[in-house]
Formats: C-alpha cells, structure tokens, sequence
C-alpha cells in the first residue's frame, strides 16, 4: 500500500485506535481495526521450520503445531558457509509459511555465539559476525522471494540464557559495533529484513526495548532501516519510552494494559501523538505489505525434505577420520546407541518443529538397503542412565562386526531455550558406552548430535567423528549418506571446539549476573582471542575434512588499495583427491602494525567452490574497504588506517598457506585514547582473565553490586525467582510456574519441559506478571504484590487487585 493511503487510514484512527494497533491481539496475531480497513496478520515462530500453533488439531497432528518440514538448525546450516543454502531453506519455509497463511516467520536468529555454554546457541549461526550475517542475508532473501516477512533476532546482545529478561549486557564500544551488532547491520543493509525484535535483556543498562541510541540511533539511522521493530514475546519494559526508542509493536500484547498507558501518557502530554503516529505508520505498512502477499498457495512437501537432507549433507562437518570411514559395501556394520533409532535432531524451545517426515538413521539405513546390526547400548530418554546388561550386549556386538558406528550428543535437557549449560561434557552414560566399544578391538566411527561444542577427553577413543549438530528431520537419510560416502563431508566449523571450558574467552565472566554480566574480553571472541594469544584448540574455526583433498596456489593481490576501494583477491584451488567434493575458502586480514588493538587477524571472506577430482578453479575474493576498518569510538563510525595488511587463505583460520601483503590507503592520525591503544593490555592479551581494571578502561561496570534484591529493594524488574525470599513471592511464583507448564511447551518429554519452566518462571521479572497475563494483573497489583514483599504494606491493593483477577477469570476473561 502506498503511503498517501496510510495516512488517509492513519487520519480516520482515534486515539485509542492507534494505541490499540501497537500491541498483539493474541500471541500470535495483530490487531485489526474494524470498519477502518485494518486487517489482522499471522506470524509465527521459525527457524528451522514453520512452527504454527494449533491445538484444535493437536491429536490429528502429533503435537501442538502443524506439521511441516523441519530443517536443521541455524548452527547446523553455519557449518555449509553458503547464504545459497540458507536462502534455499528461506524460500522452502517461506513457501510452507504461504501454505498455511503466516506472513512472518519469526527468524533468523544471528546473536553472536559468545561462549559454547549459552542454551540458545544451536539457534544461532556462527561466533564470526561476517558468517553470521550473509547466512542470514540469504536465509532472509529466501523467505521474501516468497513474499513472507521475517523478524531479524534477538536485538541485541542476547548471547546469555541466563537470566536473560532482566540482565544487563555490559559491552564496550568497540565489541558492540565490531562483534554484536555488525551480522544484524550486514542483514539489515543487504536483505532489507521487514521486522527486526528487540531481546529481553539490558544493553548497557538500558532495556533493549527502551534503547533509542540502538532501535532509533543505530538500527534507523546509521543503518537506515525502515521496518518495523517488535517486541520480543513479554520483552517490552516500559511501554511509553519503548514508544519514543522506536518499539512499534508490543507482542503479544498486555490485554490493554500498556495502550491505556499510551493513551493516558498523550493525555498527560508525555508522549506526543506524532510519536505515537510515527509506530502506527510503520505498523500499517507492515500489516498492509503482510496481507497483499499472505494468499495461501500450495508446496512441494516432498521437495522439501529431499532439501532438508542435502542441506544436513552440505553441513555436517567430517572432525576426525583414521580412514575408517566412508564405510564400504560388504563390511559388517553396527549401529549402537539410542539416538541411531531416537536422533536429537532439533533443539528445545520457541523454535521446536513438528516435523512433517522424521527418519531416524537406523530406518534410513534400512530403507536404503545397507546391511546393518543395531544395539541400543544406553537406555535412551533425557536422563543419563547406564545398563549393565545393554552395555554387555553391545560390546558383544561390536565384537562381531567390522565397523561399529556409536551415536552419541547432548539431549534436550543438556541444552535448551531458557537457561545455559553449566559443562561441556557429554552424558557419562555415552562416554562409558565408547569406551566400552573400543574395548571390543574394533573400529569405532562416533556420530555426534548437539547444538554446540563439547569437550572431548574421548577423542583417542574415535577412529572417526562426524558432527551432525541439529540435523532435521532428513538426519536419518543424510548421516547414512555421508557415512557410507554417498554425499562428500563438505562442512567447516563456524564455531571453535575448545579443548576445555576453562580455555574459553569468556570463561571468566560466563555466565554473570544477577544484575549484569561483564563482556570483559571486548573484541577477543571465538577465533579472535585462541589466534591472539596462539591458544591450543581441539577443532579451529573454519575446520572441515572431506573424503577428497584439496591444493591452494596462484595466490594474486594488487601491491596497494586506494581509500575506500574494493580488494579483488584472486587464487587457485585443486581438487587434489579421487571424489567429487567442495572445498570452503577462507581470507583472513591481518594488520601487521595497528595503533589500537586488534585481533591477530578477522575472517574477510569467504567462497565454496565444487570441484570433480583433479579439477582447478580460480577463485576471486572480493573485500570491501569495511574489511580492513575497525570502530573509532571517538568518530562513532568506522574507520581504516593507513597501513600494512597480510591477506591470509587458506582451509581454516588455522591452515593459511597462501600470503600476500598489500598497502592499504587510509587515515594516518588517528585520536585514539590510551585504553585502545596496541600499548595497552588488550594489545598484549596472553590469556582469558581479563580484570575487571582493565574492562573498565574500556567501559564503566554498573555502580549497582552484582548481587541478588533484598527485601526493601525489589522492583518491577526483579525476577520471581529473588522475590521469593518472601512466602508472598514464593506464591507468585508457584502461580506463574503453574501458568507456564499448562502453556510452554519447549520439549517433548514433560518432567523435561517440568523442569524448564521451574527454571524460567523462577527468572520471570515481576513485570512479566502483567505483560503475559493477558490483562488479568495490572501495575497497580504488581506494585501492591511488591510492596507486601518489601514490608512497606500493600495488602489491601493486593487482595482487591487479586480478587478482581478472579472476576475476570470467572467471566471468560
């Protein structure tokens, strides 16, 4: 619709018109305008697939949803490096998105993958900000080719589950802008996102949902984003500053609450109607775009799953291979543990698929007609158990057979929306089932299933690791097709697999809280801090093995660049091997001689190239000026510096075989404080301490001590969990935890979910009492219930505030 018509509508809205539309009408819905020509749009929760709720048909679907393909995950498709792939995925969704009338999908995810303990990682892409945001470019551009929107997430620095509704993200200037904000500027700028959500958390002290220097200042202005922003679901703290920030849309809506706060807030001359009126344009042309292009259509169900495994094909990453796999016809193969008949193919949460056509590996490799034993070798389910007899039974079995091929991972309640792991160890039960194995004498190939890295003290144990990460529901036809050699291992780590936890960049300061937690190693994440200070690692960034191998020669670059122009790096590549196969090129930047700190080198970018045996391909590399620039805080833009830079390629961020040293024209007198100097301790980083003295030559931590409320300080932002240090806080909080379990759904196993939300509820701001009740608690209860807790009185507005909630519920609502 065009703009002239928006504002005819716009002028037609009352007051409480216009307020009404910036919040949802359900958890899934806007809200229309009768008589006014205002409709109502559907989004719904993505990325691995379509997730639209309908519980009228629970029984008839198998689960909560509708059917529909399920994918892998955001950290499975990161191991392919190809925004091809990930647009294929978008248009696949997109097209299933059309077919059951959802405008928006509710995806991608693109929050920086800041330790491997965050609980929400398997729904990320990557630890590089450059690899994070063209998969998502290209995950975006997918679903708008099918006309079907997308919400860009979680904005911003939302790489912590812990307490995550009403912490505080501390980050310096130059992390912000270089690490956490840059994959959401590269999507912004490239794929033109129709909405971008605001995360729960804090940034800097701020709520993101209040935070106009980032929805306003950055995300509009720097940026020049046009969209819509939303709400993340129960995100929004204070409605009428998220109004001014630029918060446009409130999901899923307080029952009321917050637009009568609009309103009275007008009526007060608080918030001006212009500002209101700027939200409500923006919400029509979104509503408006979403309803000319929601006309159902009909989808390939087929095609899509047969995506679905080549998508898990071209990102499975091949970690370790003693030459025992492909696996050879005529061989006598073993197939041991639970997850070979129950594979973990997707994480728990928001984002949880029923999935159309899942098949296990054990049923694919049957259907395909390869001739396999199997042995269940752990009792199976969420809880680690061991079974003495199942354990005997397959060390039998593997005794027998040529080859055993061990599946193993994390299970849902290892990771999950919500909260973060606290290890990065596998379950027991799975590492006493290897050793078992290798006990046989036999060749062990381990197939791992998980959305993060895990430490592995059990590696020697493995001729063979093959990582599926997520795999979808084509996990089944894929791992076989991989195992047995049919489809080449072609994937590349986007993340780095630590030897241990204590050797993580953030280690130190991961996870925080309760008031905020402390990015102490500023720019030095992933890739960035284990190059630096020359750390050892178990697996790189950026690495991959195949069944094929690869020869990098011919490497050309011009002697010098001007300011501001474009790099074109050129290079061969040789496919070296007897198979088919893709190889992914790297180029990584190093500034051999900064005036600010920086990291020992940043990936620039990026290529995969197929190639049939003894083929040779150039490659051309093109790196825009951004490639050599870092963020000036003083200038608060993006600058380059004169200088020497080595262009480094190579297989992985670790294997750089191929240099070249161009002059690269830029600023030569650069106003740089002491702190961000190559002189200061972030320029002679040696490990992963990081004090607190020096992050706060950086950026100044929070006055507020990092400790829980006590009685006489809780607030609208306390979470549940410290307000029940009181029997009335405690109430509050076996209510919402009762509320959650009848409406949250996160995993299939219920003592699972159970424990999920005991988890949640317990981190609930008591805000969040208001906002996702629907209208039955107002702020004036909220504030009765928090002065009871802080012995200032408060129970007669509490009780008449409750007992008005039961009215309501006794009416319907």
């Amino acid at each position: 619709m065009d703009q002239q018509k928006i504002e005819a509508i716009l002028k037609t809205l009352t007051l409480e018109e216009k307020a009404s539309l910036c919040s949802g009408l359900t958890s899934w819905t806007t809200k229309p305008v009768e008589g006014k020509g205002v409709p109502s749009v559907f989004m719904a929760d993505g990325p691995t697939g379509l997730r639209k709720e309908d519980r009228e048909h629970e029984a008839e679907n198998g689960g909560p949803s509708v059917r529909a393909t399920c994918f892998p995950t955001e950290a499975t498709l990161a191991g392919s490096w190809d925004p091809q792939l990930t647009r294929a995925v978008g248009e696949a969704i997109g097209a299933e998105c059309r077919a059951h009338g959802v405008s928006t999908l509710l995806a991608p995810g693109v929050n920086i993958k800041r330790s491997p303990l965050c609980g929400r990682n398997f729904e990320y892409y990557a630890e590089d900000p450059l690899l994070a945001g063209k998969l998502a470019v290209g995950f975006i551009q997918g679903l708008r080719s099918q006309g079907v929107g997308c919400s860009l997430k979680h904005f911003a620095c939302n790489s912590e589950e812990t307490l995550r509704m009403s912490i505080s993200s501390e980050v310096d200037e130059r992390a912000l802008h270089e690490i956490y904000l840059r994959a959401f500027e590269i999507a912004v700028k490239e794929a033109r996102p129709s909405t971008v959500m605001c995360s729960y958390n804090r940034v800097n002290g701020v709520y993101a949902a209040d935070n106009r220097e980032l929805l306003t200042g950055v995300l509009r202005e720097k940026w020049g984003f046009d969209g819509l922003v939303m709400s993340d679901w129960g995100a929004v703290n204070d409605r009428v500053q998220g109004i001014r920030a630029g918060l446009d849309l409130e999901m899923p809506g307080s029952g009321g609450v917050n637009d009568e706060l609009i309103v009275q807030a007008i009526k007060d001359k608080a918030l001006s109607e212009e500002e209101l009126d700027t939200a409500v344009r923006r919400l029509l042309r979104f509503v408006f775009d979403c309803a000319e292009s929601c006309t159902p259509v009909p989808c390939d169900y087929e095609a899509h799953h047969a995506l679905a495994v080549r998508a898990l094909e071209e990102s499975a990453v091949l970690l370790k291979n003693n030459g025992v796999l492909p696996l050879k016809k005529g061989q006598k193969i073993l197939f041991v543990g639970d997850m070979a008949e129950h594979p973990r193919y997707q994480g728990g949460g928001s984002s949880i698929v029923n999935a159309r056509a899942l098949e296990s590996p054990l049923a694919a490799a049957r259907r395909l007609g390869y001739e396999v034993s199997f042995a269940r070798g752990w009792p199976g389910g969420d809880e680690d158990r061991q079974d003495a007899g199942l354990l005997r039974e397959a060390t039998a079995a593997a005794a027998a057979h040529d080859v055993t091929v061990l599946f193993l991972g994390l299970t849902d309640v290892y990771e999950c929306e919500g909260y973060d792991r606290t290890h990065l160890s596998i379950p027991p039960s799975h590492t006493a089932l290897l050793s078992a194995l290798r006990a046989a004498g036999k060749p062990v190939a381990v197939v791992f299933s998980g959305g993060s890295p895990v430490e592995l003290p059990w590696l020697d144990q493995a001729d063979a690791l093959l990582a599926l990460y997520l795999g979808g529901e084509g996990v089944g036809q894929a791992a076989c097709r991989l195992l047995w050699g049919e489809a080449d291992p072609c994937g590349k780590l986007a993340e780095t697999w630590p030897l241990s936890l204590s050797d993580t960049p953030a280690f130190h300061h991961y996870p925080m809280g309760p008031r905020y937690v402390s990015y102490n190693e500023s720019i030095f994440v992933g890739y960035r801090y284990y190059d630096t200070v020359k750390a050892q690692v178990r697996f790189p960034f950026g690495y991959g093995l195949s069944y094929t191998s690869f020869a990098y020669s011919d490497l050309s670059a011009p002697e010098s660049v001007g300011r501001g122009e474009e790099l074109a790096l050129r290079f061969s590549v040789t496919n070296t091997g007897g198979r088919a196969g893709a190889e992914i090129c790297q180029c990584y930047v190093h500034h051999e001689a900064p005036s600010a700190f920086k990291a020992e080198q940043e990936l620039a970018a990026f290529a995969k190239v197929f190639l049939r045996p003894g083929e040779t391909r150039q490659v051309v590399l093109k790196l825009p000026a951004r490639a050599f620039s870092f963020y000036l805080p003083a200038e608060q833009d993006f600058v380059v510096e004169q200088g020497r830079y080595e262009l480094r390629v190579g297989p992985s961020s670790r294997e750089l075989p191929l240099r070249a040293v161009v002059t690269v024209a830029g600023e030569t007198s650069l106003r740089l404080p002491a702190a961000q100097l190559a002189s200061s301790p972030y320029g002679s980083i040696r490990d992963n301490r990081f004090p607190d003295d020096w992050f706060e030559t950086l950026h100044p931590l929070p006055a507020r001590e990092n400790r829980p409320a006590q009685r006489g300080e809780f607030d609208r932002t306390t979470p549940l969990g410290e307000l029940a240090v009181t029997w009335p806080g405690r109430l509050m909080r076996r209510i919402a935890y009762r509320v959650g379990g009848a409406s949250i759904r996160f995993v299939r196993s219920p003592r699972v979910n159970r424990r999920i939300v005991r988890r949640m509820t317990s981190e609930f701001p008591v805000k969040n009492t208001v906002l996702m009740s629907d209208g039955l608690i107002d702020y004036e209860t909220a504030d009765a219930l928090l002065d009871v807790c802080n012995g200032r009185g408060g129970w007669k507005r509490l009780l008449c505030g409750l007992g008005a909630a039961l009215k309501k519920l006794g009416r319907g609502g």
